[in-house]
């Protein structure tokens, strides 16, 4: 009988785009990665849908957010701390 290797949740860190629904943002995620022929980095971005529990997030905020397990349909990632806040979106 094999054992599963436990592995750490995975955290990454972005902006939120949207703050609209409740209990969720969506949190734009940027990593940079290096082109296969001209070894230039290129920028490539990604959306998450995290769950914010009691709304504390607005638009534009820096957050992190960690891996956990599904919530719903899209929401599989969920709001560890907000890194530095905005007055946008108020």
């Amino acid at each position: 009988m094999s054992e599963q290797k436990q592995t750490l949740p995975r955290k990454l860190v972005g902006i939120v785009v949207s703050a609209k629904n409740k209990d969720t943002v969506v949190v734009r995620v940027e990593r940079q990665l290096e082109h296969p022929v001209y070894k230039k980095y290129i920028k490539r971005a990604s959306k998450v849908h995290a769950h914010d529990e009691g709304n504390t997030c607005k638009m534009g905020d820096v957050v992190e957010v960690q891996e956990c397990r599904p919530l719903s349909k899209l929401k599989r990632w969920k709001l560890v701390n907000v890194v530095e806040r905005t007055g946008e979106g108020q």
